[in-house]
């Protein structure tokens, strides 16, 4: 603070012993007002001509159809039918990649339930629902593990009870003890190597998944809801499976 002070000695004495000495201009300082956003705010009129055409263009993409379901595609319960069907495209995008560009087939995926921001309703499904449902700009990650590293991943599932939606794999649990565990209907083998999917932010820790930790983190580049979009204009009529791949015994 001294150090301020004594600055600004020396830069009002030099102006003082200056023989030519303009005058200082002060800034014409006004009282402003604090302006509310609400519903009373009116529009500004020239910007809305702005980017009317622009809104215009947004909304005839965003409102395309791109698929239809005969059920409402919801994130609850245990084995949501909505969080079955986007754990399936997650897999089924990352296999793809996985075979193109590593020579290996993904054995499983994992995406969390709190990514899924809403639901979808019985009906066409436009453009808009998939940026509703997946607003992020998460992308899908395969993470290498050792068969005996998912204990981690297995442990998690039965601490917490949570319902993250997975594909290819199937986690019984009782009494905070997992007691039955599979990977595409078999048992894992501890020194086998597993490739599992998910997003970046998973794969980062998010979510308290520390367990991702103990494997290797190959990124795709793939977009999370691009690749929903991809899948949902393939499937003309959506059709998630709701079978059982989280079963919590005794769960309160």
């Amino acid at each position: 603070m001294k150090n301020k002070f004594l600055l600004l000695g020396i830069v009002l004495a030099t102006l003082s012993a200056c023989k030519t000495v303009s005058p200082l201009q002060v800034a014409n300082v006004k009282t402003q007002k604090n302006i509310s956003i609400n519903n009373e705010l009116k529009n500004d009129e020239e910007f809305v001509k702005i980017i009317e055409p622009y809104k215009q263009k947004l909304d005839k993409e965003m409102n395309q159809k791109i698929s239809h379901t005969n059920v409402d595609l919801t994130k609850q319960g245990d084995n949501s039918n909505l969080g079955n069907l986007l754990a399936d495209y997650t897999f089924d995008g990352a296999d793809v990649w996985a075979k193109s560009k590593l020579n290996k087939n993904v054995d499983a995926a994992l995406i969390n339930i709190g990514g899924i921001r809403t639901t979808i309703g019985k009906g066409d499904i436009f453009l808009k629902n998939v940026f509703e449902v997946m607003p992020f700009e998460n992308e899908v990650v395969i993470i290498k593990m050792k068969g005996s590293d998912l204990q981690g991943l297995f442990s998690y599932y039965a601490e917490h009870q949570v319902n993250n939606p997975v594909s290819h794999l199937y986690i019984e649990t009782k009494n905070g003890q997992a007691i039955k565990t599979l990977i595409n209907g078999k048992e894992v083998n501890p020194t086998q190597d597993y490739y599992i999917a998910t997003s970046d932010y998973l794969a980062l820790g998010g979510d308290n998944m520390k367990f991702f930790a103990k494997g290797e983190s190959i990124p795709t580049g793939l977009k999370m809801r691009d690749l929903f979009i991809d899948y949902f204009k393939k499937n003309p009529e959506v059709v998630a499976n709701t079978d059982v791949r989280l079963n919590f015994i005794g769960k309160k």
